[in-house]
């Protein structure tokens, strides 16, 4: 494949499969150099499309539209799909105990070019809130509620829960929120799993706290989030202080800012009081600790006139709640190559990944949250993988016709890198690497039109239920694919 383009993509979300869908589409099987465009991609988990199928809220169909495009790109014969193969470096991340992580290393002998583009999948924690019975990460809910096949955790106990408090404001927040408020009839037709639905029809969620640590100005959710959050029939939210919503003289406020403060100010579709179910946004507080006994206390905060950050003042108070629920961003996982702790995501330029040095690696990508953190919406992912596309496609071009040259600038302690970190001309345009081979022909592998197969179930069970789809798990998946 002397002066082709082989791609290995090391995850299948959104952010993956818009820098395939544009190379694909920038390189038409037609044009001069598309014939040789070869790419592969490889996800953890068996079926694709990461945060689309396991990090949206059921209740938001629309959002999934994106997954067309997403199908049109693996309808190209130059892609190809592997679900179930992990090149995270972390055995703590596979999928199932039959998963097995394989080093980067085992990519560089068979693609001329890298796309990390593994996300963000670890939580970021609360150093006065650590992990208990008590106090979950939002992670684990989403994953319930989705059926991560990742998903160890037990559900909560929401038949002996009567308060939930979120920490954080985000969008993630309200999602969750909008979960344990909604009518589970209501939330019957949607991609909402029977044993969720199950659950949530015994829950005894009476209220739920959305905590943060700033005021309504900074709140990270977004106008469309918190407008679904008031229009719930079946909950209401508590008034706020009208002093929270008059802004100092002569600041600045944003159209999205005036709308959620217009939203804040008019309060819940439902009269508070006249609902079982109720929600607050609890702003200018801070968790200081949570007590055995399911106390969680809590610092009011003011905001720094200089520097717009949240500080402690005198006051404080207790909250007694049953659960307490984290939700303040997350990271990309600490064990992946090229991982940088102070930023929380991959070290690159442009999407260019950089080892320590730095030097910026040959052919070596980074895209989505992996690049940039976890932050920002749908749209703003598949810019910014197209714009990785083009930056791959530019270096590609700009190194023809002698693109095989080696960049010796290995990260410290990455041992599989063994110095390497360049991608060599790959000899077998077709194929993956011996190891992903293997395991396709022992039948741990699913491809895309595996996916497509059960996705067409899916969906057919769900009809039969008068819903969008019922889920299957793996080994539900093994069965009807013929794997046992």
């Amino acid at each position: 494949m002397k002066n082709g383009l082989k791609l290995a993509i090391v995850g299948g979300g959104p952010s993956a499969f818009y820098v395939a869908s544009r190379l694909l589409a920038l390189l038409p099987p037609t044009s001069f150099h598309g014939p040789n465009l070869r790419i592969h991609m490889f996800d953890r988990l068996w079926a694709p499309h990461g945060l689309v199928r396991y990090g949206v809220a059921p209740d938001h169909p629309e959002v999934k539209n994106c997954t067309h495009k997403f199908d049109e790109a693996a309808q190209d014969p130059r892609f190809s799909f592997f679900g179930n193969v992990d090149f995270s470096s972390s055995a703590a991340l596979d999928a199932s105990p039959s998963v097995k992580s394989h080093p980067l290393s085992v990519l560089f002998d068979n693609y001329t070019h890298l796309l990390l583009a593994t996300g963000a999948p670890t939580p970021i924690l609360h150093p006065s809130l650590p992990p208990s019975s008590h106090c979950i990460p939002a992670l684990s809910l989403v994953h319930w509620y989705t059926d991560h096949p990742k998903l160890s955790e037990p559900p909560p106990p929401l038949d002996k829960i009567e308060h939930v408090s979120l920490i954080g404001q985000g969008n993630v927040s309200l999602d969750i929120a909008r979960m344990l408020l909604s009518s589970p009839d209501t939330l019957a037709q949607h991609d909402v799993p029977e044993h969720v639905l199950h659950l949530l029809r015994r829950s005894a969620v009476k209220h739920v706290s959305i905590i943060g640590r700033r005021g309504p100005f900074e709140a990270a959710f977004t106008t469309k989030e918190l407008r679904e959050l008031t229009n719930l029939p079946d909950a209401s939210m508590v008034p706020l202080d009208p002093a929270l919503l008059v802004h100092a003289p002569g600041r600045t406020v944003t159209r999205q800012q005036a709308r959620t403060l217009d939203l804040l100010k008019k309060g819940s579709k439902s009269r508070f009081g006249s609902t079982r179910k109720t929600w607050s946004l609890d702003f200018f507080r801070a968790p200081t600790g949570l007590a055995a006994d399911s106390v969680l206390t809590l610092a009011h905060t003011a905001l720094d006139p200089v520097t717009e950050r949240a500080v402690p003042t005198a006051e404080a108070s207790a909250l007694h709640t049953d659960l307490v629920v984290t939700s303040l961003g997350y990271r990309s996982e600490p064990t992946m190559a090229f991982y940088d702790p102070a930023l929380g995501h991959l070290r690159n330029v442009g999407g260019r990944v950089v080892a320590e040095g730095p030097a910026v690696l040959r052919n070596v990508y980074a895209s989505g949250w992996a690049a940039t953190g976890a932050k920002g919406v749908l749209a703003g992912t598949m810019m910014d993988a197209y714009a990785v596309a083009d930056t791959i496609l530019s270096d590609y071009f700009a190194a023809l016709p002698g693109g095989e040259g080696v960049v010796e600038a290995p990260a410290p302690g990455e041992e599989e890198l063994a110095g390497r970190v360049v991608m060599s001309a790959a000899p077998h345009p077709e194929d993956p690497p011996e190891e992903v081979r293997e395991l396709v022909r022992r039948g741990e592998v699913t491809s895309y039109a595996d996916w497509k197969r059960v996705d067409e179930e899916e969906q057919r069970r769900g009809a039969e239920m008068g819903k969008e789809r019922e889920r299957m798990r793996w080994e539900e998946v093994r069965r009807f694919l013929g794997r046992v």
